[in-house]
């Protein structure tokens, strides 16, 4: 009998002890902070939301100069300029040498489409501006020549036989350009600068050899 007596009140206890408890994390949920307690929390949360926003706009920032002023990474696309870049070969074109009007034929370059300037184009410089270039395909009986006009730029894809360029489109304006093709990341087995022209179509003039 005296067992069964300690027994509830140890029992009568535990459910004290937890009433207690339950009220104490009640009364702690419920309790809202004071008004000085909420503007301290919300000067927090404004502090670290605006230094979020400060940090995203300034590396932001940084990487729009070094994509529009050092160079990029590009993913090409397409048979074009095949053998020297094939499909999904990433390589880096670098903006200084556009920049600086350094642009010489048989660099290769990224420049914008004639026909959707929303997309780029991966391709060989043939000519400058005053060179003569050869307009027909290597499957042509007769070959026909035209000089590249001021300001502007021949284009060709390594892969005549499955490339559309100047051939088609006509010159284009040395302002499409937005970098030279400087070195091929990717694949690794082939990581270094590009070779040169495979097609022997860039027509070399008394300035090229001086």
């Amino acid at each position: 009998m005296i067992v069964v007596v300690v027994e509830a009140v140890q029992c009568q206890g535990l459910v004290a002890d937890g009433a207690e408890l339950l009220g104490w994390m009640c009364h702690s949920l419920c309790v809202c902070p004071s008004p000085e307690r909420k503007v301290e929390m919300f000067r927090s949360v404004l502090g670290k939301t605006l230094g979020f926003v400060g940090y995203t706009v300034q590396y932001g920032c940084i990487a729009h100069c070094a994509f529009e002023y050092i160079g990029e990474f590009v993913v090409c696309s397409g048979p074009s300029m095949e053998p020297t870049i094939v499909n999904h070969d990433i390589v880096f074109s670098e903006r200084m040498s556009r920049q600086l009007f350094k642009i010489q034929k048989g660099d290769i370059v990224i420049a914008k489409s004639p026909f959707d300037p929303h997309m780029n184009i991966c391709k060989r410089v043939i000519g400058l501006e005053g060179d003569k270039v050869c307009t027909s395909s290597p499957s042509d009986l007769f070959k026909a020549h035209t000089y590249v006009p001021k300001g502007h730029v021949w284009l060709e894809g390594d892969n005549l036989r499955n490339s559309t360029d100047s051939r088609s489109y006509g010159p284009i304006p040395y302002a499409l350009i937005r970098g030279r093709v400087c070195l091929k990341l990717w694949p690794p087995n082939s990581f270094g600068t590009l070779s040169e022209s495979p097609t022997r179509r860039i027509i070399k003039t008394q300035s090229d050899t001086d």
